[in-house]
């Protein structure tokens, strides 16, 4: 990885890098991770030695164990995890950031003394329940109730493309605890324990991303207790809101990452590929897609440091977020198109990497709020 060109990144920041990638390299070895992709498993390895590092805490604030580190700070870790495996990087964010900074954020001291130590030992694992079978974006839409009970509330619904809920010890759920209200009224957000009676988890086959898969959950007759309720009943949703900017800057700096990845793969074998007594990488018809996949990375990266610093800066930066998704996403599946088309046979070929970039890819213009959502986002900030 690039650790040169990286844009006033501080002495502390660049040795995280190094050390995440020494550590991956023992942890999470290349053959691992095509064994684990073809198998379907989560990397618990690698994700429990970057717990016992410490990492996943380092953006978590240090009244609560974490190591108070800036947006640029997890910006770099998340780009580095990126850059390693998307896998890894997907499990990381799952639990520290999708689902876990609802905890940090909005649970009672309680909660947060409880459940914070051990989000960031590892000792649990963390998935966001939000999306359900025609609510995918349209999230007010939710159908999903948590009635109150006494001392708990009662769980009904569906919900699906749930990230690694199939390892999640407890589940983020949104819901709605008043089913009359108004649309974005009435939402809640409950902890509840993913191995609790009536919870049902249906593990998905993707395309990509398969050791962090989605699943489809279902929730009969569930109960969890009211004191795991985060936040304020039926105020959730300016929760929910306030939470989606970190998540998208996460996604954004994955793919950052993975572009570099890609563009390094591709290169490495073009210059090794030789036709017509020459290496590929001397006809400009090759060249000039490889100097296209770096511009996309550079581009990436760049625009994940920038919401970074205006993040660090006291600054929501809605627009500029989700123009990071935008660009961050859409440069790492054009990458991998490309670095397909600059390897031919060989990167439509599972023998080889390519294939496995080029699926896992994908992903990233659909999932975290689609890149349309995320244009209308920056539509209505230009007052469209």
């Amino acid at each position: 990885m690039d650790l040169v060109n990286t844009f006033g990144l501080s002495e502390d920041q660049l040795m995280v890098r190094r050390n995440v990638l020494e550590l991956l390299g023992r942890a999470l070895p290349w053959p691992r991770i095509r064994e684990l992709d073809e198998k379907g498993e989560f990397p618990h390895e690698a994700y429990d030695a970057l717990a016992r590092a410490g990492y996943l805490g380092l953006f978590y604030p240090e009244g609560l164990g974490g190591m108070g580190g800036t947006h640029k700070d997890f910006t770099s870790l998340i780009e580095t995890l990126g850059y390693y495996y998307t896998g890894i990087a997907q499990a990381v964010m799952t639990t520290v950031v999708y689902a876990g900074m609802h905890v940090v954020k909005f649970g009672s001291p309680e909660v947060q003394k409880e459940f914070v130590p051990k989000i960031i030992s590892g000792e649990i694992k963390l998935a966001l329940a939000m999306s359900e079978p025609g609510t995918g974006s349209d999230v007010a839409n939710i159908g999903t109730t948590a009635v109150r009970d006494g001392d708990d509330y009662v769980i009904d619904g569906q919900k699906i493309w749930i990230t690694c809920a199939h390892v999640a010890d407890y589940i983020v759920l949104v819901c709605k605890t008043d089913a009359r209200a108004d649309r974005h009224k009435g939402v809640s957000i409950l902890l509840v324990p993913a191995k609790a009676p009536g919870v049902t988890i249906r593990p998905l086959k993707m395309l990509g991303r398969r050791t962090t898969h989605a699943n489809e959950v279902f929730f009969d007759g569930v109960r969890t207790p009211a004191r795991l309720l985060l936040g304020a009943e039926n105020g959730a949703w300016r929760n929910l809101m306030t939470c989606l900017a970190l998540e998208r800057l996460c996604l954004a700096s994955i793919s950052a990452g993975h572009c570099f990845k890609i563009t390094e793969y591709a290169s490495d074998y073009a210059r090794n590929r030789v036709q017509f007594g020459h290496p590929i990488t001397d006809y400009q018809a090759v060249s000039h897609k490889l100097v296209d996949m770096a511009i996309m990375a550079e581009t990436a990266r760049q625009s994940v440091y920038r919401v970074a610093d205006l993040m660090d800066g006291g600054q929501d930066a809605v627009r500029e977020v989700s123009m990071a998704k935008i660009v961050c996403t859409e440069n790492n599946f054009r990458c991998a198109d490309l670095g397909l088309q600059v390897m031919g046979g060989a990167g439509y070929s599972t023998e080889y990497d390519m294939a496995m970039f080029f699926r896992d890819s994908r992903v990233g213009p659909i999932g975290g709020g689609a890149n349309e959502i995320q244009r209308n986002v920056i539509a209505r900030q230009m007052g469209f």
